[in-house]
């Protein structure tokens, strides 16, 4: 946790009652916590501006649609799946994106283009073989040289990026995952906490013998000293060779939030998007 020191400071009294406003004793939780969020919104500090994206995949559980279209491209609502997440990540004002792509790259590259039509960057890196959730993250270190947001591309979330962001940095570790509950864990890799504290995970568990049920909600916030942890050799996944390893070591944290979520990877799923995406907006 990040080591905090007192200060004594005299203000308007009017302000106070605006302060007060703030509080909704999660976000924000006291008259310091919003006097300190404040403050760093004033200086522009503790900010997220890169995202990492992950699109390589073949959809192979979406065949025959992604035979011809890749996954960030299948619609949603009159737009591509993958502009959802751009949206959302520009609302919260990050607005470099580094997008990692496989399957039918061209197709990607050319309908998104540099970004610029988005008000934002785009950097495209491409992978000419396999390489796992996290082994791309070799071909954009040079992008990568502050806190960072890795995003599944095929994940449909609300969130408020801001407040996970503000977390992770309140937690100092050297990633926070989000977490969204699910009824039936069975399918998933769940996760087990001690406070905010990822402290294990355990695959597809019967659900009497989970140890909670929230899961990887596909986000992720790095620092970019997880790149040291990557393991030598080319094909590396966040959910086997990073997470755990880091959870031993105390430095992975967990982010419940309770916002729409949606895995888009099958048929029935994408029919879900389809009908319920965003009707509690």
């Amino acid at each position: 946790m990040i080591e905090r020191e007192k200060l004594t400071v005299t203000i308007k009294k009017p302000l106070f009652a605006e302060i007060d406003k703030m509080i909704d004793g999660r976000k924000i939780r006291n008259r310091s916590h919003a006097a300190e969020f404040l403050i760093e919104e004033g200086l522009g500090i503790n900010k997220v501006k890169t995202a990492f994206i992950l699109a390589g995949g073949e959809g192979t559980r979406l065949r025959p649609l992604t035979y011809e279209i890749p996954k960030p491209l299948i619609p949603v609502h009159g737009k591509p799946l993958l502009e959802h997440t751009l949206e959302l990540l520009r609302s919260h004002g990050i607005d470099d994106v580094v997008i990692s792509l496989g399957y039918k790259a061209d197709k990607i590259k050319n309908y998104f283009g540099d970004g610029s039509r988005y008000g934002m960057k785009f950097t495209y890196v491409v992978e000419d073989e396999k390489l796992g959730t996290a082994g791309p993250l070799r071909l954009a270190e040079k992008h990568l040289k502050s806190s960072f947001l890795v995003v599944w591309a095929d994940v449909l979330a609300q969130i408020d990026l801001s407040d996970f962001i503000r977390n992770h940095k309140d937690n100092g570790g050297l990633i926070t995952i989000a977490l969204t509950s699910v009824e039936d864990v069975s399918s998933f890799g769940v996760v087990s906490l001690k406070g905010n504290k990822i402290v294990g995970f355990v695959e597809k568990p019967k659900k009497e013998d989970a140890p909670s049920n929230l899961i990887n909600a596909g986000l992720a916030i790095c620092e970019p000293g997880v790149l040291k942890h990557l393991p030598d050799k080319k094909y590396v996944m966040f959910e086997k060779d990073i997470y755990p390893q880091l959870a031993k070591k105390g430095e992975i944290y967990g982010y419940p939030f309770e916002g729409q979520w949606f895995d888009t990877g099958t048929h029935e799923a994408y029919e879900r998007v389809l009908k319920e995406w965003g009707k509690n907006a």
